[in-house]
C-alpha cells in the first residue's frame, strides 16, 4: 500500500512488476507490463498507454522492497509469492476494504469521544479504493515541489494537458506561491541594482 501511495503506479502495473524492472542503486522501478484482474482470472499485458516508463521511489520503501525480492529469481513477480500474480482486492469484501471499514470504525470512535468532551472532533478517514492511491502519490508529488511534466511521467498520462485536467485544483493551490517567488525575484534585482559596484581596487 505504500509503494503505490508513493509511486502512484495503477495496482495492474504493481501486480505486474518482477524483482529484475527494480533498480535498488537509482531507486527506479520499470513499469512494462500490466497483470490485470478481469473477472476470476488475471491477464498480462502492455501498461495502459502501452509504453514503457521509469518510475522513481523514495528511500524508505528499500528495506520494504528488498524484503519482497529476497530469495526470488531476477524473473520472479516481485509482490507476492514471486509466482502468482495479485489480483485486485474485491470491493466490499476483500482485505483491502476490511482495513478501510477498521480504519474509519476507529476514527468515528475518536469522534464520538471528542464531541463528548466538547473536542474538535477529528475528520472520518476516507472510504477509498486502491485506486485512490494513486492520487495520494500525485498530491504528495505535486506538494512536494514536482512539476506537471514530472507527475505526467510518474503517472504514465499520455500529456501534460491530461495530469492538469486530473489535477488542475492541486495545482492552483501553488499560486500564491508563485506571486510570492515573483516578488523575491524582483526584491533582488532592486538590491542588486542598488548596491554600488566594486571598484578595482578592491
Amino acid at each position: 500500500m505504500r509503494f503505490l501511495a508513493y509511486t502512484g503506479l495503477r495496482w495492474g502495473e504493481m501486480a505486474g512488476l518482477h524483482v529484475e524492472h527494480v533498480d535498488a542503486v537509482k531507486r527506479r522501478v520499470s513499469v512494462v507490463q500490466n497483470a490485470v484482474t478481469v473477472g476470476s482470472f488475471v491477464e498480462v499485458g502492455t501498461p495502459k498507454t502501452h509504453e514503457a516508463r521509469t518510475v522513481p521511489f523514495p528511500d524508505f520503501l528499500d528495506t520494504e522492497l528488498a524484503a519482497q525480492a529476497a530469495g526470488k529469481p531476477r524473473t520472479g513477480i516481485l509482490f507476492g509469492d514471486g509466482t502468482t500474480y495479485m489480483p485486485l482486492p474485491l470491493t466490499g469484501s476483500g482485505w483491502f476494504s476490511r482495513a478501510v471499514d477498521r480504519c474509519i470504525a476507529a476514527d468515528t470512535q475518536r469522534a464520538e469521544i471528542a464531541a463528548e468532551r466538547g473536542e474538535t472532533v477529528p475528520a472520518i478517514f476516507p472510504r477509498v479504493t486502491p485506486h485512490d492511491l494513486r492520487h495520494t502519490a500525485a498530491s504528495l508529488a505535486i506538494s512536494a515541489g514536482a512539476n506537471v511534466k514530472a507527475v505526467q511521467r510518474m503517472l504514465g498520462h499520455a500529456s501534460a494537458a491530461m495530469t492538469l485536467d486530473t489535477y488542475a485544483d492541486l495545482f492552483d493551490d501553488d499560486l500564491d506561491d508563485v506571486a510570492a517567488a515573483l516578488s523575491r525575484a524582483r526584491s533582488s534585482a532592486i538590491v542588486a541594482t542598488a548596491l554600488p559596484a566594486e571598484s578595482p581596487e578592491e
